[in-house]
């Protein structure tokens, strides 16, 4: 497969750091709202963080989500890191799996029960136990969205590990790796 030049590598680079913000940014605003819906003693509060949620799941994280992937992808597969060459890279993989199915289908559906609950029952929803373990899923999934975009962060900083071994050896092509991609 064709490699990427460098200023092809860097704007590819770009569009991913990009998406990872933007995600990123999404996740801390759900946690900003579901705090907000969690304090509040205002129905209206609690149903416009609900909507705002839930219109944020449906638009901005799912883009954002399926951006950074496909374009974390793209970078594995265009450039020598390779997408199983470096463990690193093998945990982010993981990571990402772990971070956008649940926040792509888990944050969607937990903030649609919550706009439903609360716009059929306003304040009287916070009572009702479904709606209270609809938003303990809801916060625990958020707060594993967040730790997990963090750790993809630190992963892509300081790139641990080394490469996979393959065989018992290790890979002696990665040895070689251009000092312009470990920046």
């Amino acid at each position: 497969m064709r490699k990427l030049s460098p200023v092809s590598r860097k704007l590819l680079t770009s569009v991913h750091i990009a998406f990872s913000g933007i995600l990123l940014g999404c996740t801390v605003a759900f946690i900003v709202m579901d705090i907000a819906a969690l304090a509040t003693d205002d129905p209206k509060l609690l149903e416009a963080c609900y909507r705002i949620m839930h219109l944020l799941s449906h638009t901005s994280l799912r883009a954002s989500a399926i951006g950074a992937i496909v374009s974390g992808v793209l970078l594995s597969v265009l450039t020598p890191w390779g997408l199983l060459r470096f463990r690193w890279i093998v945990a982010k993989e993981i990571l990402s799996l772990l971070t956008i199915v649940p926040g792509l289908f888990g944050i969607y559906a937990w903030s649609l029960r919550g706009l439903q609950r609360v716009a059929d029952e306003g304040m009287g929803a916070l009572n009702a136990p479904a709606f209270q373990t609809n938003g303990r899923m809801l916060s625990i999934g958020l707060l594993l969205q967040l730790l997990s975009i963090l750790a993809m962060y630190m992963l892509s900083s300081f790139k641990p590990w080394g490469p996979v071994s393959s065989g018992g050896s290790k890979n002696k092509s990665t040895k070689r790796m251009p000092n312009s991609l470990l920046r």
